[in-house]
C-alpha cells in the first residue's frame, strides 16, 4: 500500500512509550483505526503532512492528550472535535483555519494552544493572541476557551429562545386550533339548534294544516249529509202578504157580509125588522141608481150612434 495513505505504515514501530510520532510521512489521511488500536499513545505527531481535514471517527481517539497537528493544510475540524476531552495540549500553527467548532469549549482540560498562521478570524485571532511562548501558548488555552464557551452559551441560549419561541408558536397554533374547533363546535351546536326549530316550525305548521283540513272536511261532511236526511223537496221561500191584499180581503169580507144581511133580509122573516126594513130600502135604492146609470148610458149610446 502507499505510504501516501497512512496505510502500509507499520505504527507500533513508530510507537516510543505513549508517543507516537508521525511527523513527515506525506500523509493525506489519518489512520484511525490504527490509531485506536494504540490506546497507550497518548502523544501524537501529525505535522508536516498533506492533510486537508480530519475525519469524523478521529474524535473517538479520546486516550489523546498531546496533538501536534502543525504545518498542515487542515481547513476546518471536525464538528464534535470538543469529545476528545482529555486534550492538553494541542498545536494548530500554520494551516488554514479560519475558525473553530463550537464543541472546542468542551476541551476543559486543555492547558496550551498555538493558532498563528492561520486565516482566523479577526475577532478569534485577537483573542487567541501570540503564542511565542509557554505563558502566551497558556493563556491563548484560557481565553480561547472561554470564548467559545461563550459562543456555545450564546448559542444555548439562541437554541432555548428558538425553542422557547417554537415552543410558544406551538402553544398558539394549539389555542388557535382549539379556538378554531371550539367556533365550529359552536356553529355546528347553532346550525343544529335553528335546524331543529326549523324542522319544528314546519311539524307545527303541518299539524296546523292538517287540523285545518279536517275541520274543513267535517263541515263539508255535515253539509253532505243534511239534504240526504231530508225526504221532502225543498219548498220556494214564502213570500209575507202585501197590503194590498189585506184590504183586498177586508172588502171581500165586507161585500160578504153585506150579502149575507141582504140574503137575510130578503129571505127570511127578519125582513120585517126595522133593520132589515132600512136594508131593503138601501138595496132598492142602489138598484134603481144602477138601472138608472144603466139607462142613461144607453140613451148616450144611442144618441152617439145618431
Amino acid at each position: 500500500m502507499s505510504r501516501g495513505s497512512g496505510k502500509g505504515l507499520s505504527l507500533k514501530d513508530k510507537l516510543d512509550g505513549n508517543e507516537l510520532d508521525l511527523s513527515l510521512c506525506d500523509l493525506n489521511e489519518v489512520p484511525v483505526r490504527e490509531l485506536a488500536a494504540l490506546p497507550k499513545a497518548t502523544i501524537l505527531d501529525l505535522s508536516c503532512n498533506n492533510l486537508i481535514s480530519l475525519p469524523s471517527d478521529f474524535c473517538s481517539l479520546m486516550h489523546l492528550v498531546k496533538l501536534d497537528l502543525s504545518k498542515n493544510r487542515l481547513q476546518q475540524l471536525p464538528l464534535d472535535f470538543g469529545r476528545l476531552v482529555n486534550l492538553q495540549h494541542l498545536d494548530l500553527l500554520n494551516n488554514r483555519l479560519v475558525t473553530l467548532p463550537v464543541s472546542f469549549a468542551q476541551l476543559k482540560n486543555l492547558k496550551w494552544l498555538d493558532l498563528k498562521d492561520n486565516p482566523l478570524d479577526p475577532v478569534l485571532a485577537k483573542v487567541a493572541g501570540d503564542c511565542l511562548d509557554e505563558k502566551q501558548c497558556k493563556q491563548a488555552a484560557v481565553k480561547v476557551l472561554q470564548h467559545m464557551k461563550a459562543i456555545q452559551s450564546e448559542q444555548d441560549q439562541q437554541r432555548q429562545r428558538k425553542l422557547q419561541a417554537e415552543r410558544e408558536m406551538e402553544k398558539k397554533r394549539e389555542a388557535e386550533q382549539r379556538a378554531k374547533e371550539a367556533l365550529e363546535r359552536e356553529l355546528r351546536k347553532r346550525e343544529k339548534a335553528e335546524e331543529k326549530e326549523r324542522r319544528r316550525r314546519e311539524y307545527d305548521a303541518q299539524k296546523a294544516a292538517k287540523q285545518e283540513m279536517e275541520k274543513k272536511t267535517k263541515k263539508e261532511t255535515v253539509h253532505t249529509r243534511k239534504p240526504a236526511s231530508s225526504s221532502r223537496p225543498p219548498q220556494p221561500p214564502r213570500h209575507k202578504p202585501s197590503w194590498s191584499r189585506s184590504v183586498l180581503r177586508v172588502l171581500l169580507f165586507v161585500l160578504f157580509c153585506i150579502l149575507c144581511t141582504l140574503a137575510a133580509c130578503k129571505l127570511t122573516e127578519l125582513q120585517h125588522q126595522p133593520l132589515c126594513v132600512s136594508v131593503n130600502t138601501l138595496y132598492e135604492d142602489v138598484v134603481a141608481a144602477l138601472q138608472n146609470h144603466k139607462t142613461l148610458q144607453n140613451m148616450l149610446q144611442h144618441n152617439s150612434h145618431q
